[in-house]
């Protein structure tokens, strides 16, 4: 990648930070690959957090509900994915326990659903522990998981 100015990359970062939400630690690999110097990544970033083109929390909230909407991921992959953003934990925690557990349930159900369809199972055990499996995989708490499947009468697949 080629190596930027400090101008370059304000121009650019603020483009982009205009056209979608990103989080700080997206701006700081991208400037880290153009080669800027720490000061100068740091005056950016000090313009961008200033100018509101950066807000961690607005970022969060809206990653949250993509994910848990568009990618039908539960609370736990999505504290990963967080924590791979470098996101602080006290805004984690405060967007995701806005978050009620209906929302989450109203994701995983329909996902057991259409996965109960198309998984081979000898016995109900075998196709309740590969629902477990997927569904933890996902990111949803054990707790969420057996709400939906001890009330597998309703994703029947005869419906």
């Amino acid at each position: 990648m080629k190596q930027k100015t400090e101008q370059e990359a304000l121009i650019t970062l603020t483009a982009l930070c205009a056209s979608g939400e990103h989080c700080s630690q997206e701006m700081l690999d991208k400037m880290t690959r153009w080669q800027l110097p720490e000061e100068e990544q740091a005056r950016v970033m000090e313009y961008l957090v200033k100018n509101n083109y950066i807000d961690e929390e607005r970022f969060t909230h809206a990653f949250v509900m993509d994910k848990i909407r568009y990618n039908k991921w539960g609370r736990r992959k999505i504290e990963q994915a967080l924590w791979q953003k470098r996101i602080p934990k006290d805004i984690q925690t405060k967007i995701l326990d806005e978050i009620d557990e209906n929302e989450y349930l109203n994701v995983l159900r329909p996902l057991l659903k259409s996965k109960r369809r198309c998984i081979q199972a000898k016995n109900d055990y075998e196709l309740n522990m590969k629902l477990i499996k997927f569904a933890l995989s996902r990111g949803f708490t054990f707790e969420l998981i057996r709400q939906c499947i001890d009330g597998a009468d309703e994703m029947n697949p005869e419906d």
